[in-house]
C-alpha cells in the first residue's frame, strides 16, 4: 500500500487512537485493566510509533507543491526545536491540572511552575513544532499533516480550559488558574526545572540525529 492510500490509513489510525481514550468511560476501562503507569506507558509508545509512520507516509505521498520551499526555511525548525523539545519535558508529568499531560497533586496555586508559563506547554510545543515544519514542507500531505497538528494544538488549549472551566465551577477555576497563563514569558520557578531543560535537550539532540535515519530527511539547513 503506497501513495494516498498509506497516507489515509495512516492518518486514519493516528486519529482513532487518540479518540477512543477520550470516549466516555473508555480511559477508565483500559487503565482499570492495564494499570496507570502501563497504559501510559503503552499509549505514549502507541502515539509515537503511528506519529513516525503518519510523518513516512507524508513524504511517500503523490507531491502536489503548493509553495517552494527556500533555503532560510530550513533554519527555523532547526532553531525552535531545542524549545519545542525543552518545553515537552517541562510538561510531561508535572505538577500542572490544566493539561492532560499534567498531574493535579503537588500543584500549588500561589506557585503554579509551568502553568505560570503556560498552562498548555505540551500543546503549544505541538503547535510550535507544527508552523516550524510546516513552512519547510510546503505540499499538500504534509500541509494537512501539519495543519492539522496546529489547529488541534490550538483546538485542544481552548476545549480544556472550557471543560475545566465547566467541571470545577467558575470560583476554582479563578482560586486555581489565579498565576497561570495561556502564554507568559514568566512565572516558571520550581526545583528540577534545570534537569527536566537538561533532558528536553538530549531528546532534541537525539531527535536531531535520528531524523534522517527514522524520518528519511536530513535536518541540516
Amino acid at each position: 500500500m503506497a501513495g494516498w492510500g498509506e497516507f489515509a490509513a495512516a492518518l486514519a489510525a493516528f486519529l482513532l487512537s487518540h479518540a477512543l481514550p477520550s470516549l466516555p468511560g473508555a480511559r477508565g476501562w483500559l487503565v482499570a485493566r492495564m494499570g496507570k503507569r502501563f497504559y501510559g506507558a503503552a499509549f505514549g509508545l502507541a502515539s509515537t510509533l503511528l506519529l513516525v509512520w503518519l510523518i513516512v507516509a507524508a513524504g511517500r505521498a503523490p507531491l502536489v507543491l503548493l509553495w517552494d520551499q527556500g533555503p532560510w526555511m530550513r533554519w527555523v525548525p532547526n532553531l525552535v526545536m531545542p524549545m519545542v523539545c525543552v518545553l515537552a519535558a517541562l510538561a510531561i508529568a508535572a505538577p500542572n491540572p490544566f493539561s492532560f499531560e499534567g498531574r493535579a497533586r503537588g500543584f500549588d496555586p500561589a506557585r503554579p511552575g509551568i502553568a505560570g508559563l503556560t498552562r498548555h506547554p505540551l500543546l503549544w510545543a505541538l503547535l510550535v513544532w507544527s508552523l516550524a515544519h510546516l513552512l519547510v514542507n510546503g505540499d499538500l500531505a504534509h500541509g494537512v499533516l501539519f495543519g492539522g497538528f496546529a489547529a488541534m494544538a490550538l483546538a485542544g488549549m481552548a476545549l480544556q480550559d472550557a471543560r475545566h472551566r465547566r467541571v470545577w465551577g467558575a470560583a476554582d477555576w479563578a482560586r486555581l488558574s489565579a498565576r497561570t497563563s495561556a502564554l507568559s514569558l514568566t512565572g516558571l520557578a520550581g526545583r528540577g526545572v534545570l534537569l527536566r531543560v537538561g533532558a528536553g535537550l538530549l531528546v532534541w539532540a537525539a531527535l536531531w540525529h535520528l531524523h534522517l535515519p527514522v524520518i528519511g530527511v536530513s535536518p541540516m539547513p
